[in-house]
């Protein structure tokens, strides 16, 4: 088993929380506690879950829970783009973070999958 702060999926999600938290920092009051206290405690939901898949046998449940808060994170990024609250620029550096993500905890699932 692998140090979890050495997988990759693990520093790609501990980025795409960095840029999420400064994004927010930016939000307008109105949306900065709600929606952005949201987003953030959805992204720290996340490394939790990738901590959790990484040290405890029944992994596939953890990733499980992985996925469908990312799905929730990437609504809310949705809702926060068509609001205008995160710029074009910024949904799509975080896009391109969240489909690498999407790919690797997915392998990973598929990868544990395979094995049983």
């Amino acid at each position: 088993m692998a140090i979890y702060t050495t997988l990759k999926v693990y520093h790609d999600t501990y980025q795409l929380i960095l840029d999420l938290f400064l994004f927010i920092k930016e939000f307008p009051r109105e949306y900065k506690y709600s929606l952005g206290q949201d987003l953030k405690n959805i992204s720290l939901e996340l490394i939790k879950n990738i901590y959790l898949a990484n040290k405890n046998y029944q992994k596939v449940a953890y990733l499980e829970k992985f996925l469908e808060q990312f799905e929730i994170l990437k609504l809310e990024i949705s809702l926060a783009t068509d609001l205008k609250i995160i710029s074009l620029k910024q949904n799509i550096l975080l896009a391109e973070k969240i489909t690498e993500i999407g790919k690797q905890i997915n392998g990973w699932k598929k990868s544990l999958k395979t094995k049983t």
